[in-house]
């Protein structure tokens, strides 16, 4: 029968580069994988197939010359093109399965996880994540902070110091899988010999059990308990950053190492500023005779007061820029401004002696705006500005 093109059976083009070609290999493999398809001929032919392939173009000599001239530019061999068996495929792919049948990805998959029973036999249980929600002011934010956190959380138990028993001889072999944590079950097929490596029901993979209970936490290692935990809190912030504190999560049990306290960040609302990235705005109230005179005005920051100077002549609905009273950007020394939007106070009670002198001030020409500009003088340049800022 002759044999089917390379590229074809791992299904990929010409072109294909090296990681496409071992992805292609690495899904072919775990489909036709003969764990998956027990006394399937169709399958076993196929896994033969991308194994002889994937030997092929993953060599850039072999491939050379099969691109060249074919089938007949390689040596003559088995179909497994020097392989004695399926073992041999299996441990001469270790750039993808990890080093060998026994320790790379097809134990992952097929022996039921008996790494994750080695790491419980050798640390325990590893404890959970856990998330608490930290809310900051933008003054907060803007300097950097230290918080205290109380949180609730399973702690090491201190009787037993984690290990679960009353005493250490209290912990023995455990009889089913004499201490290993795993299960193994030995078949045999066509293709040669295969171990399915499970973990141990009786002891949960940690090789040993416990036959005297610690008093306090029963055989858990942990209680549950309360800690105050600092948290130091960069400047510049955002809402639904976090920060992650390695292993003040939960304990794990019977000594297993902890999880983690991810600390995420909320904004709480500013009664005067908005914050638009590393910017904030500010709306501030003058008077006619302030926007007519031009002031400088004390006016609220982030980091206290700062002298604003207003020309004369400002229309309400400019933006005054103050370089660099905005937010840090996060992990730079680059800081935002602070965009302060002038709006000119109209009152809404006034003396009958203040109605006397704006009605005199009326009079004046200078006072009111030029017959046509009410409508056109919209300030087109303070929405664009707007636009830029909120985008």
């Amino acid at each position: 029968m002759a044999k089917r093109d390379y590229y074809e059976i791992l299904e990929v083009q010409r072109g294909a580069g090296q990681d496409e070609i071992k992805k292609a290999y690495r899904k072919a493999a775990l489909k036709y994988h003969p764990d998956r398809n027990p006394n399937n001929k169709e399958a076993e032919e196929k896994f033969k197939e991308a194994a002889e392939a994937y030997e092929v173009l993953n060599d850039p000599d072999k491939r050379h010359r099969y691109d060249q001239f074919g089938h007949e530019g390689l040596r003559p061999g088995a179909d497994y093109h020097g392989f004695q068996n399926i073992n041999d495929i299996f441990s001469s792919f270790n750039d993808i399965f990890g080093s060998g049948f026994g320790g790379g990805l097809f134990e992952e998959v097929f022996t039921s996880g008996r790494s994750r029973s080695r790491s419980r036999q050798q640390m325990g249980i590893p404890g959970s994540d856990l998330k608490i929600r930290l809310k900051l002011t933008l003054e907060e934010i803007a300097s950097g902070v230290e918080k205290k956190l109380k949180v609730k959380h399973w702690k090491t138990c201190d009787t037993c110091s984690g290990s679960g028993a009353r005493a250490e001889s209290s912990k023995v072999v455990c009889p089913i899988c004499n201490g290993s944590g795993e299960v193994r079950q030995v078949s045999r097929s066509v293709f040669g010999q295969f171990v399915n490596i499970s973990t141990c029901h009786n002891c949960g993979g940690e090789g040993r059990i416990i036959k005297d209970r610690c008093p306090t936490c029963h055989g858990e290692g942990r209680v549950q308990g309360e800690a105050t935990i600092k948290v130091n809190v960069p400047p510049g912030v955002s809402e639904g950053n976090y920060i992650p504190l390695r292993g003040q999560g939960n304990a794990g049990q019977r000594g297993g190492p902890p999880g983690d306290l991810l600390v995420i960040i909320e904004e709480e609302p500013h009664k005067l500023f908005t914050r638009n990235g590393d910017d904030v705005l500010l709306d501030l109230l003058v008077s006619f005779p302030e926007a007519t005179f031009g002031t400088e005005i004390d006016i609220p920051t982030l980091n206290g007061k700062a002298r604003l100077k207003i020309d004369p002549g400002t229309q309400s609905g400019k933006i005054l820029r103050m370089r660099e009273k905005g937010i840090p950007e996060l992990n730079t020394n680059r800081r935002g401004d602070q965009l302060v939007r002038v709006n000119v106070w109209v009152p809404t009670k006034v003396s009958k002696e203040d109605k006397e002198l704006l009605r005199e001030i009326e009079k004046s020409d200078n006072i009111k705006p030029k017959e046509g500009d009410r409508s056109a003088h919209s300030d087109r340049s303070f929405f664009s500005k707007m636009k830029d800022i909120l985008s």
